[in-house]
């Protein structure tokens, strides 16, 4: 199993670099150029459009398997036998163990995921053309809550142990829509939502190998931990340009597309089982808790300052951090380390008892509040320090006033 899923990695990260490459030759020619402004950290134009190669790398790998599961002939009843099995006329015995295990589950589950990738592609659509010429937020995010209703129509929902199929999908639908924006909100610094989702998909991967059986097999939930690691090897591939300091931004497209993979993804494993406690549940909570808590914090920030939610500014988690004293880098690198804490929580849950589950839940919710206190305190005393020297600065103006 393993060599596969490493194969795997590393394929999709090389084509996500030799597509990122191309695009950021061409890119500044087709409009794709990230120019320098008061929102930004960077102070040079920088080629945008990263996103894309994240987007062939997990799309090119997946068309080869299903080029290779529409050629597979002889199938009788459902059932696979290697030696008369073929695959454009190569015996499929020919092929690594695991392929053959596994390649008549893939195939039955073709049509669910290229509606998933299709879905994924309107959106990289979406956020290279506002990446571009601008769109509207208004039409921006009508775009995404259409896409997010199409994919909990077509199954990708919460069940939540309710049997109330209007609540799931409502909570559903807003689930996508938010992690959408929150990777996107969280594409302020060089290497940070591209690492950030590296992480997760990791994590979720492990989950889904390790933690969650499948409910009916018993065996590992091998497809959507598959899937995951493709997604973690094309941002490591697009990574190697993103990394401070980024020779290549990843773009809206890119981050929409990470992020609405990453939530149908956690609507698509089963945490919970007859062998798991329910308290799973709060698994992908915990591993998505830091972009959650970037986006929260900002959406709290605008509105108490009387600002639209929707209006671009530098009060996010990283720039906070940077605010504090912290270099870009060093606030890159303690989100990461963040992230993986609350994402390592995630395990403890298939360990503990129910009170335990809850402790290790209230405990990831009180490390991002401990965070935000220590944020409010020191970003006080520096406004605190800020308005001192105004005040000594108004206060030698009017001396050098009143000696001319």
């Amino acid at each position: 199993m393993t060599p596969v899923f490493i194969f795997l990695f590393f394929v999709s990260g090389i084509v996500s670099l030799l597509t990122c490459l191309v695009v950021k030759r061409i890119g500044p020619a087709l409009g794709l150029i990230d120019k320098p402004g008061f929102r930004k950290i960077h102070d040079i134009p920088t080629p945008t459009g990263g996103g894309l190669g994240v987007w062939l790398g997990v799309l090119l790998p997946i068309a080869a398997v299903t080029v290779c599961a529409l050629g597979l002939n002889n199938v009788e009843a459902g059932s696979i036998d290697p030696e008369t099995s073929t695959v454009f006329g190569v015996s499929l015995s020919k092929f690594p163990d695991f392929f053959i295990r596994h390649i008549g589950g893939f195939a039955s589950r073709l049509p669910q995921l290229w509606t998933l990738l299709g879905l994924g592609s309107i959106l990289v659509v979406l956020g290279t053309i506002d990446d571009r010429r601008g769109l509207p937020w208004q039409f921006r995010l009508g775009v995404e809550f259409l896409v997010a209703f199409a994919a909990v129509a077509c199954g990708w929902r919460a069940t939540l142990f309710m049997q109330f199929p209007l609540i799931t999908w409502i909570v559903s639908v807003f689930w996508i829509v938010g992690l959408v924006n929150s990777f996107n909100m969280l594409d302020n610094m060089d290497g940070l939502s591209g690492g950030v989702a590296a992480i997760c998909s990791f994590f979720l991967a492990a989950v889904a190998f390790a933690f969650a059986p499948n409910p009916v097999s018993g065996e590992p939930q091998y497809f959507l931990g598959g899937f995951l690691i493709l997604l973690a090897g094309a941002l490591c591939g697009f990574l190697t340009l993103n990394r401070p300091p980024a020779k290549m931004f990843m773009g809206d497209g890119g981050a929409y597309f990470i992020g609405f993979l990453l939530a149908t993804t956690t609507l698509s494993i089963t945490f919970v089982g007859d062998s798991t406690p329910k308290t799973a549940i709060f698994v992908p909570v915990c591993i998505l808790a830091v972009p959650l808590y970037d986006t929260i914090s900002v959406i709290t920030i605008r509105l108490h300052n009387h600002v639209s939610p929707f209006v671009g500014d530098k009060n996010h988690y990283s720039h906070r951090l940077v605010a504090l004293g912290l270099s870009k880098p060093q606030a890159v690198a303690t989100i990461f380390l963040t992230t993986a804490i609350c994402a390592t929580g995630a395990f403890f849950l298939y360990q503990v008892n129910l009170a335990s589950a809850i402790l290790v839940f209230v405990q990831t919710a009180l490390i991002l509040t401990l965070i935000a206190i220590l944020e409010f305190a020191a970003r006080k005393k520096i406004r605190e320090e800020e308005n001192k020297l105004d005040k000594l600065l108004e206060k030698e103006k009017e001396r050098d006033e009143k000696r001319n």
